[in-house]
């Protein structure tokens, strides 16, 4: 795995929709993964042995344009978490979380203390945590996701696909986006064609 924490941030600037408002939604095994409402993080550790996250990196740093939607955030800088959700070894998640500052330090959840912890475990479980909207998007085959992918030995031969979801925490909210890379896209077709 050719991926290094100089690559970081993998995060680019992309255009959400509702997934009421596209009709570019696969009509395929893939939509109900991305429109999926419970955690993501329990629906892939019940498609493995071992499910693991790896840290590409987590930084202050400023959102991307229309990245955070929140005015207050636009010209702050948010922390931005990106992981690899890995099952049986193979990365099947590209994860992108953004955090405004006024939720770091909430000793309640200590998000930017949670190294290799799945934060979908932290999402699903507190009481005041509101899960929100889904969006989803799509990765043309030379996007910096697509070569992420590349850079895991996974061909990219299609756009990919990702989901995005809002979660309210009192006055706040963070943001947390999930690509899906080929490999995870392969074994849910063939899991659903058996």
């Amino acid at each position: 795995m050719n991926v290094t924490s100089i690559s970081f941030p993998y995060g680019e600037s992309i255009q959400w929709f509702s997934p009421e408002h596209t009709d570019k939604l696969p009509n395929t095994p893939l939509k109900d993964w991305l429109l999926a409402n419970g955690s993501l993080t329990e629906k892939l550790k019940k498609h493995c042995d071992t499910f693991t996250v790896t840290v590409l990196g987590e930084h202050l740093l400023n959102p991307l344009p229309g990245e955070f939607p929140t005015t207050d955030n636009n010209n702050h800088p948010i922390w931005v978490r990106e992981v690899l959700l890995s099952l049986d070894n193979i990365p099947w998640v590209f994860a992108r979380t953004l955090i405004p500052q006024d939720l770091l330090h909430n000793p309640q959840h200590n998000f930017s203390h949670l190294g290799n912890r799945p934060l979908g475990e932290l999402l699903f479980t507190s009481d005041n945590i509101v899960p929100g909207r889904i969006e989803v998007a799509e990765f043309e085959t030379c996007s910096r996701l697509a070569q992420l992918a590349t850079s895991l030995s996974q061909t990219v031969n299609d756009t990919l696909w990702g989901r995005r979801r809002y979660f309210h925490i009192g006055n706040s909210q963070l943001i947390v986006s999930e690509i899906f890379l080929p490999a995870a896209v392969q074994q849910i077709y063939q899991a659903h064609s058996k």
